[in-house]
């Protein structure tokens, strides 16, 4: 997140590919998704001379949400935009079909091919499968929240803490993501409020080191109820439950630290899942179903990064294309 904006970077590509999906053919891999695991996916795929295709609801996923990136090697700064605009325009060099503003709502398997069923009521065919739908970051539902989104609210304290040195941050939540943006966010930010509902749910290692960091506060047992600003992020309002008091508490930001959902749609119900309802896989991004693989936020790795989903979507195309080559061997 940043109060500055990058949108071109030195691209004038536009959203729109010009390469479409058939309907006929039966692709070797189609992608569901288009974050930076799906579209590194089929690029991948599509290097090692397979037929790739992309599906997806949103070219981009959530970079179009972030206003500034600065942790992509080799790119020092650029606009959530703008990444997506040069992931989409290296996808479109090498001819590689994107359907999108569509949602797969059904799968079915027969003799090593997939069927895919979308919302508009086309079926896509392929010999193997990459899932990369993402996921969401849990918000707190609160007044203000959403307006301030990217402008003072964040969801990622690894992202955008590093834009916070120097000032007056709040986390929210209770868990080891929390507790762990906390003690990051100590390192650059001069003061760090962490506020929860109820009591902490972190590891003991973790709870005695926001106890014991002179820059990090505590306040259980409060509910943030609005975001509040004038155009610029100011603070929240906090109720203490028990007292049902209520303060308005001066900051320059807020991290919302309080778990993902995973979008696994129609996967979800034969792909196995953890607890967190994310995709299980091994480390060549298997999923226990032969010819169909998953990538990126939608699965069990750990730090939900650009970076780490960009190559997560290589190792599943490397390892669809290993299936391929067994099959036709």
């Amino acid at each position: 997140m940043s109060f500055k904006l990058n949108l071109d970077f030195g691209s004038t590509f536009s959203l729109a590919s010009q390469n479409t999906l058939d309907p006929g053919t039966t692709y070797d891999v189609l992608v569901v998704g288009g974050g930076p695991a799906g579209l590194n996916a089929a690029l991948y795929a599509s290097r090692k001379g397979l037929a790739a295709g992309i599906i997806t609801k949103r070219k981009g996923g959530q970079i179009l949400d972030t206003s500034d990136v600065d942790n992509y090697l080799g790119i020092k700064s650029i606009s959530g935009e703008g990444l997506v605009n040069e992931f989409l325009s290296h996808v479109d060099q090498n001819g590689i079909p994107v359907l999108s503003d569509v949602e797969v709502i059904g799968i079915s398997s027969t003799d090593k091919v997939h069927s895919l069923t979308l919302d508009s009521g086309e079926t896509y065919k392929s010999r193997s499968i990459i899932v990369a739908t993402g996921s969401k970051p849990r918000t707190l539902g609160v007044n203000g929240e959403s307006a301030y989104s990217g402008k003072g609210v964040s969801y990622c304290a690894i992202c955008d803490g590093p834009f916070f040195k120097g000032k007056e941050v709040f986390v929210a939540g209770g868990g080891n993501s929390a507790a762990e943006a906390a003690i990051d966010l100590a390192k650059v930010a001069s003061k760090v409020t962490i506020v929860h509902r109820s009591q902490f749910r972190s590891d003991k290692v973790l709870t005695d080191q926001l106890y014991s960091n002179p820059k990090i506060s505590v306040m259980l047992g409060t509910t943030i109820t609005e975001v509040v600003g004038d155009g610029t992020f100011r603070g929240l309002k906090a109720r203490n439950n028990a007292t049902g008091e209520e303060k308005l508490l001066q900051g320059d930001g807020l991290f919302v630290e309080i778990g993902h959902d995973p979008f696994t749609g129609p996967f979800g119900k034969f792909l196995n899942l953890n607890s967190h309802g994310e995709i299980i896989v091994n480390q060549k991004n298997e999923t226990g179903v032969p010819g169909i693989y998953a990538a990126g936020d939608v699965t069990e790795v750990p730090y939900k990064q650009i970076v780490i989903a960009a190559s997560d979507g290589a190792k599943a195309a490397l390892s669809a294309s290993e299936y391929l080559n067994r099959l036709k061997a």
